[in-house]
This record gives C-alpha cells, structure tokens and sequence, in this order.
C-alpha cells in the first residue's frame, strides 16, 4: 500500500472514530474560554446545563438546553478539579459531536473523562455569548443514581401528580421533570420540591416548555423523567417511569 493511500485510510478512520474531540489549538496551544471570549459580549450563568454519569458505563452525559435560534454551540473543560472553578483560563475547548434527547428539544455531549473535572457550555444568541455555570463531573466520588422506585405517580386524572425522594446524595438544589410521549417532550420544568403536577406551575421556578402542552389521554403511554440536581450541577438522582392515565 501506497504512503498516500495508508494517509487516507488514516484520515477515513479518524472520522469514523470521532477525533474531532482534539482540543482545539490556537498558535500551537489550546484554545482556553477566556481566549475565546475575548472582545466578545458575555452573558454568566445564562445556559441551562447539567451533567450525570451513565449506569453501568464510563460515559458521562453533559445535557443543555439550547433555546431556539441559538448557534455556535461549544464545549470547555478543565484538566481535573484541581483548579478555581471561576477561571475561565483554565478551560479549555475540546470539539464533540452533539446529540439530540427528546428529538432535539435538549441536546447533549458524551464523554469518557479519566478524571473528574469542571465543565462549561457556551453558544452564541444574537451575537452575544452565553456560558453556563461551571458543572463538576463526580462520576467516580459521587456517580449518578438511577432509582425509577423513588418516584411515585397518582395518575387518577389527566393531571397526573409525580411525587418522589432523593437516593443516597441528599444535597440536591433543584429537580428537572419531563413529561414525553414517544421521546417527544410534553413538557419540561423544574421544581424545588420534590413533586409536580401536570401541567400545574405554582411550584414551577423554571419553565422551558415552549409551548402550551397537551391534555393528556387515557389511551396513550406516557414517561416520566426526572434529574434531581446539585448546587454544582451535577445529576445525582435520574429516574425514567413509563405510566399511563387511570
């Protein structure tokens, strides 16, 4: 075989193994976010992300929610923990393909981090940059739950109540719930309580439901997924329960 050829066999392989998450460089060294936010407008704090390690797996999940119109959607990480979580030199970019969850209503990246390490997602919104909060990977001191028996569902009416508790990790700080049907996202808010109601937002402190949802029925199946968050965002609880109306 050709020098030529076995190049290009290189490259065919690269792209089916997803090398595009080399950190991205710039004049030879990584592209840091304090670099990639300069002479740019920044808005903190204003990405809704999170993160939770996979059951059973070294995969770790990075979810966001990108509202609609967004671009420009990018990944930053740290080396480990050992670092101020504030320090936007000590990022630094690594390309990921994206993934859809619930038909592409939220998104998300998969890692495979040898280290537990601090996370932060950015995109653009009419031309201003929008970064989350730093998230903290603790997928080997603090891996996710996954305890669907936590949650209880009282599904006698078509405004079915989902009530349920916290697992070992105790500190969390907010809970995300979706209610979907066939991975299509009915609605998705988040509580401080642990319980909602369906579509009831009093206790609602976060409501990324795009659209009025629909009156639920009683011959269709429904999934009830919920994240109880740290203040950190980290997942510590995920729960999954499919059900359907009494």
């Amino acid at each position: 075989m050709s020098r030529v050829c076995f190049f290009w066999m290189l490259v065919a392989i690269c792209l089916l193994l997803g090398c595009s998450t080399d950190d991205v460089q710039q004049n030879g060294s990584p592209l840091t976010l304090a670099m990639a936010l300069e002479g740019r407008q920044m808005v903190a704090g204003n990405v809704i992300a999170c993160a939770a390690s996979e059951e059973g797996s070294t995969i770790v999940s990075v979810f966001l929610y990108p509202r609609p119109n967004v671009e420009n959607i990018r990944y930053f990480e740290t080396v480990s923990t050992d670092v101020e979580r504030d320090d936007l030199k000590a990022y630094r970019e690594v390309v990921l393909p994206l993934m859809d969850v619930f038909n592409g209503y939220l998104l998300k990246y998969e890692i495979v981090p040898e280290e537990e390490k601090w996370v932060i997602v950015t995109f653009e919104e009419d031309g201003i940059v929008h970064i989350s909060n730093p998230i903290r990977l603790k997928q080997k001191t603090q891996p996710t739950e996954y305890l669907p028996q936590n949650v209880s569902i009282d599904s006698a009416s078509n405004m079915p109540v989902f009530s349920w508790m916290d697992g070992a990790l105790d500190d969390s700080v907010i809970y995300f719930q979706v209610v979907s049907n066939e991975n299509n996202l009915l609605s998705g808010t988040y509580t401080q309580e642990p319980r909602f109601q369906y579509y009831n937002l009093d206790n609602v402190v976060l409501n990324i439901t795009r659209e009025e949802p629909p009156e639920l029925k009683t011959d269709e199946g429904y999934r009830f997924s919920l994240l109880a968050v740290s203040d950190d965002n980290w997942v510590n609880l995920f729960a999954e329960v499919d059900f359907e109306l009494e």
